[in-house]
């Protein structure tokens, strides 16, 4: 995605429209899917988007993204969990 993002930025600059790092900063939060929401919140909250570095932002969404992915991993693992009965018979007595 940032790569994309950098592209359609560098296109723009070199047609001559120049965007502020704040700028670029809100504009990757904004386009974050919903599944994102509770982490721009969090971004928004803590740390101060006039003043945060683009680079610190990506480095941000990333480990968050790993995290994402770890639980998601963690949770598929635990329902293919698999569960083995001990199987009993009864002899009749004759």
């Amino acid at each position: 995605m940032i790569t994309r993002f950098t592209d359609i930025v560098n296109g723009l600059e070199a047609l001559g429209k120049t965007y502020k790092e704040s700028e670029k900063v809100m504009k990757i939060l904004r386009s974050l899917p919903s599944k994102w929401h509770t982490k721009v919140t969090t971004i928004q909250e803590a740390k101060d988007l006039t003043k945060l570095p683009l680079k610190e932002l990506i480095g941000s969404l990333m480990t968050y993204e790993i995290n994402l992915a770890k639980k998601q991993q963690e949770g598929e693992d635990k329902k293919k969990k698999n569960i083995s009965l001990k199987a009993t018979t009864k002899e009749e007595e004759v």
